[in-house]
């Protein structure tokens, strides 16, 4: 019974994208016993995968901002301890960072990941105890699934399958008929969709009795959020989420329609068919997959018409 510690601190994508890779570990080695070091913001995210046993949050965005106050280093002094009691037969680093490497050399166990050819930071792979090379020309689904049967010893060849579940909570504050949820806020100004475009796919949704659904993260998107839907019938504004909310929100949707944004992701792995929009950046490798409908519309400096995203709410939707 292998005991195993995976190393996969962000983003949302990111840790989104080391589902599959979970799924896979699990169906060979059932009775393992699976932690998983992730940012803090991101922890009860990754608890949604029922094959993790412990979640172990870090706060190293937060820690380096202020490494040297007493609360911060009596922090980091406790998670190192907290990693050195884990006992881990294996350490797998699947996100290939000089941070993600020195935090697995924490944990004092062996640790795998990518070559100095595969990985995103060549010096990372210095740390590693075992090196597995990995094509940066495939999916980051499939190179995390392929670094950690590597590392494992064994191919994966299931089909994909995220196998988290939404967590059963009550939003009472939803439509009570069928909806759409539209991800209008993103990382970037120049990953935004036009806000006309916003407005006139959400009026042809209301048509097809499906009313719009606008959650946001920060102020500018809570306003964003707020300015469109006051252009339409019946849009409802979410409130603030957490991440499992938004989970049970994108899980019940007939439709997702959103930009390069992580949550468009989370919805592609709760298995809600899901139309992802890319204007300044390429969803090659980086794009949804899913075992219900997924598509990857547009790309860098070529973000969808409204026609194309139109035609494949179309194709989702029959």
């Amino acid at each position: 019974m292998p005991n195993i510690l995976i190393i996969r601190m962000s983003s949302m994508g990111d840790v989104i994208h080391n589902f599959p890779a979970i799924t896979d570990l699990r169906s060979h080695f059932p009775n393992a016993e699976v932690d998983w070091v992730v940012e803090e913001g991101f922890a009860e995210l990754a608890a949604l995968h029922p094959g993790v046993n412990r979640v172990v949050p870090c706060a190293i965005r937060r820690w380096r901002k202020r490494f040297w106050t007493a609360a911060n280093r009596a922090e980091m002094a406790a998670f190192r301890a907290r990693l050195q009691a884990g006992h881990y037969d294996l350490v797998i680093d699947s996100q290939g960072l000089f941070k993600s490497a020195v935090v697995a050399r924490l944990a004092g166990a062996p640790i795998a990941g990518y070559d100095r050819h595969s990985i995103r930071e060549p010096l990372a792979s210095l740390f590693y105890d075992a090196r597995y090379p990995v094509s940066r020309l495939e999916h980051a689904i499939t190179r995390n699934r392929l670094i950690t049967g590597r590392a494992l010893g064994y191919t994966p060849d299931a089909p994909l399958h995220y196998g988290i579940q939404a967590p059963a909570v009550a939003l009472d504050w939803r439509p009570t008929g069928d909806y759409a949820v539209l991800l209008t806020a993103t990382s970037r100004d120049d990953k935004l969709w036009d806000e006309a475009h916003w407005v006139a796919l959400a009026h042809s949704l209301l048509a097809r009795g499906l009313c719009p659904v606008f959650p946001w993260g920060g102020e500018h998107e809570r306003q964003r959020a707020e300015r469109l839907a006051a252009q339409l019938p019946r849009a409802v504004v979410a409130p603030r989420l957490r991440l499992g909310e938004a989970a049970r929100l994108l899980a019940d949707a007939r439709l997702v329609v959103g930009v390069d944004t992580g949550l468009v992701h989370l919805a592609a792995a709760v298995h809600v068919p899901t139309i992802a929009l890319f204007c300044a950046s390429e969803p090659g490798l980086t794009g949804v997959l899913g075992s219900a409908y997924a598509c990857n519309l547009g790309g860098n400096g070529r973000p969808p018409s409204l026609a194309e995203v139109e035609a494949k709410v179309a194709e989702a939707l029959a």
